[in-house]
């Protein structure tokens, strides 16, 4: 298990530039990036132990993580 966070920008490199313009030019993508980020850092808590928490909590918050991550990658293939 590797303990890298997974920015937006960084799993989707290609995408930089149309991810900066989605979160400022479209509130349902702004929305969708900032609950990624604050899911994303959560998790990146949680596997470094600055924030334990049980195995069943973070394959939950993994989980939502990945939904939200087809969510974006769906609109930014749109």
């Amino acid at each position: 298990m590797t303990h890298t966070p997974h920015e937006l920008h960084e799993e989707f490199p290609e995408y930089a530039e149309k991810i900066h313009e989605l979160k400022t030019a479209n509130t349902h993508f702004h929305k969708l990036a900032e609950e990624y980020h604050r899911l994303n850092r959560d998790i990146h808590r949680a596997e470094t132990d600055v924030e334990p928490t049980t195995d069943d909590h973070l394959e939950e918050m993994k989980k939502a993580r990945l939904k939200l991550k087809d969510d974006i990658f769906g609109m930014l293939n749109a």
